[in-house]
């Protein structure tokens, strides 16, 4: 299977389909890494090496730089010989259609007949509220209005370092129809444990069936939420129509619209 990639180029094999530079299917990458090694040559071949081991051929280093107390950083270009089939990648993804500000509101309205309740948090330790402000507050963010301006959404913003506990409490309080939990600290996998744990302790109060829960952050991804136990996952660039717009088409789909 072969497609046009950029207009007069080449086209490419998509059952077998590698990185390239200069020229297409030359397999040439580029590498960056820090090595716990003091600066030298000793270092540069260690760097090199550190390709090989990924597999690389012709791995060459074209820039060290001291970091300083027995660590050195690497540029590395190196050649990629193995190939995969993109035909055969299939990536979770969700399939509600995207409305603007007045398709959500108008949706709302017509098939749920009520406001919808949404919840919005930081949480767990995590006190990066940028990505969670982008979606919940009314002046939005990337040209798009926040939920908070939402003629049909009750939108509340809990902010950050919310304990799930806490969350759950005010779901059960404001009646929620869905919690939108913003992860951007991920060292550790810190992450990963506290999306689990907000699962589970919903499934202890009964209460998971009953609403939708969204994760959203930089390493974020739908798959992922879903493993979790997340009904969806929203990665980079989300803005706040992607997340209103499957919010109501999902409440209206699983019939939590009552």
């Amino acid at each position: 299977m072969k497609t046009t990639g950029r207009t007069g180029a080449t086209p490419a094999d998509l059952t077998r389909v590698r990185p390239y530079g200069d020229t297409l299917d030359d397999g040439q990458v580029q590498l960056s890494y820090t090595l716990p090694v003091p600066y030298g040559p000793e270092a540069s071949e260690a760097a090199r090496q550190v390709a090989l081991k990924m597999g690389l051929e012709d791995p060459k280093v074209y820039h060290s730089q001291d970091l300083g107390e027995g660590y050195t950083y690497f540029i590395v270009y190196a050649r990629f010989t193995q190939t995969l089939d993109f035909t055969k990648i299939k990536v979770a993804q969700i399939e509600t259609e995207r409305m603007d500000f007045y398709e959500i509101n108008a949706y709302i309205e017509a098939e749920i007949g009520r406001k919808i309740t949404v919840l919005g948090a930081c949480t767990g330790t995590d006190a990066h509220s940028v990505g969670i402000d982008a979606i919940m507050n009314m002046k939005g963010y990337s040209g798009e209005y926040g939920l908070e301006r939402y003629p049909m959404i009750n939108a509340y913003n809990l902010g950050m370092q919310v304990l799930n506990e806490d969350l759950i409490a005010h779901a059960i309080e404001k009646k929620a129809d869905a919690l939108l939990v913003s992860q951007v600290v991920t060292q550790k996998d810190v992450h990963i444990k506290n999306l689990a744990e907000l699962i589970d302790m919903l499934e202890a109060e009964g209460i998971r069936q009953d609403l939708l829960v969204v994760a959203g952050g930089p390493r974020i991804s739908h798959e992922l939420a879903l493993e979790l136990g997340f009904d969806a996952g929203f990665g980079p660039r989300t803005t706040a129509p992607d997340v209103a717009s499957y919010i109501a088409q999902e409440m209206v789909a699983r019939g939590l619209a009552k």
